[in-house]
């Protein structure tokens, strides 16, 4: 298992939209764990492929709260199946956009349909956080940021403040 690389905004590369996973084998369940790991070490609660620079429709969400318990899902080709009409605003931050927040409306809950790590069909339930940061990530594989769902200035001035940090960055590693 390793820590991957995580995609920051603005890069292309997170606007693309990800291919189905066929199968769930041995090389996916690799690239699970793998994203498992780059999600916990970057103190996250969900990671999509496309914030590592694979463009497959595979999420991991972990919501849990108490210390040392990890109760973490791993899914690919996640589609929701249903959602409610009762929405909730949620203050979303994301692995992609560091340091960056802003409120979400977004349906309270929703069934999720997916593959496990077994490659069997499942169905999950999901309300608050976790059918928040399910959404999120399943938004991932359709190239949008949390930052598409805000008005487009706070959406712009968050992404010139993370082409600024890019820019230093850069600059940082090249000095």
């Amino acid at each position: 298992m390793s820590v991957l690389e995580i995609i920051v905004a603005p890069d292309p590369r997170l606007k693309r939209r990800a291919e189905p996973v066929d199968k769930v084998d041995d090389a996916i369940r690799k690239i699970m764990d793998d994203m498992l790991d780059t999600m916990y070490a970057a103190n996250g609660i969900g990671l999509a492929g496309p914030q590592v620079g694979i463009l497959k429709r595979i999420i991991v969400v972990d919501v849990s709260r108490e210390e040392g318990v990890r109760e973490p899902l791993q899914m690919a080709n996640p589609e929701v199946i249903w959602e409610s009409d009762d929405e909730r605003s949620y203050e979303e931050g994301c692995l992609s956009l560091p340091d960056h927040f802003a409120e979400v409306i977004r349906p309270e809950a929703v069934k999720v349909r997916y593959l496990d790590r077994e490659n069997e069909i499942r169905t999950i339930d999901a309300d608050d956080i976790l059918a928040t940061c399910i959404q999120h990530e399943i938004d991932h594989l359709d190239g949008v940021l949390f930052v598409d769902h805000i008005s487009s200035l706070k959406r712009n001035m968050i992404i010139r403040k993370l082409q600024k940090f890019k820019k230093l960055q850069a600059e940082e590693a090249t000095a």
